[in-house]
């Protein structure tokens, strides 16, 4: 199983491991990132079995034991499967995320005590900011949130813009029609009254860069994206709806 890495930015790598087996015949990739930083941060662990693959391409950019922080945007096994392994090999790493996840999972699943985060808050890596953000049942699980790295302005927007295949590591092409396809294939999000809401507010970050769960990260107009995103879950709301209230 090969893992590739790529820098998507600077300081900002992204590992991708693809499954053809997955949504066959496109397949279907997982990605994590690196930010590198006096108090370096991996968001997203990928599962246990892949933890070898993963540990080992991290390391060809920085030694397992720099890892200051870990993180990820809900608890699910592709995100923080292989949460304890990254801090049995990073002694000094936290696990760092939002309140609900730490109350209700990472309390009692870490090894080490959860570094309990707020919405809005700044961890400061030491030469990057990172913001972490709330975003209850976005796409899905209660506990869900994202970080938006302020200073090259990237957003790691987890699930959202899934895509199946195996794609470049960045583009400048639209990703949404991708996204309306796998979400369509999927059916992944959770259609609440807060989704299209939830991702509006992230638009008004402006980031710079989309840095993805599975599939390509984007680099251009990403709020007209995110715009674009939020309309298509907003009709796929509504149609719901009226089929459900005939």
């Amino acid at each position: 199983m090969e893992v590739r890495a790529a820098e998507i930015a600077d300081g900002v790598y992204r590992f991708s491991t693809f499954v053809p087996d997955i949504a066959p015949p496109l397949g279907f990739t997982f990605n994590q990132y690196l930010i590198t930083a006096e108090e370096p941060l991996l968001f997203h662990t990928g599962p246990k079995r892949m933890f070898p693959q993963i540990s080992e391409a991290v390391s060809r950019i920085l030694p397992l034991e720099a890892l200051r922080w870990i993180s990820f945007g809900h608890v699910e096994s592709d995100e923080c499967g292989s949460m304890n392994e990254w801090l049995a090999a990073a002694p000094a790493a936290t696990v760092a995320h939002g309140v609900t996840a730490c109350m209700v999972s990472l309390n009692d699943l870490a090894d080490r005590p959860p570094r309990v985060l707020a919405d809005g808050e700044v961890l400061d890596l030491g030469g990057r900011r990172v913001r972490w953000l709330d975003t209850p049942h976005v796409p899905h699980a209660w506990e869900s949130g994202l970080i938006y790295e302020e200073t090259g302005r990237t957003l790691f927007s987890g699930d959202l813009f899934t895509q199946c295949g195996d794609g470049p590591p960045l583009t400048e092409a639209s990703i949404v029609e991708a996204a309306i396809s796998a979400e369509t294939m999927f059916q992944a999000s959770s259609l609440t009254p807060e989704l299209g809401t939830t991702i509006r507010r992230l638009a008004k970050l402006s980031p710079s860069k989309l840095a993805v769960m599975h599939g390509s990260c984007f680099e251009g107009d990403c709020s007209t994206q995110l715009e674009r995103l939020a309309a298509f879950y907003d009709g796929a709301l509504e149609a719901a709806w009226s089929s459900a209230h005939g």
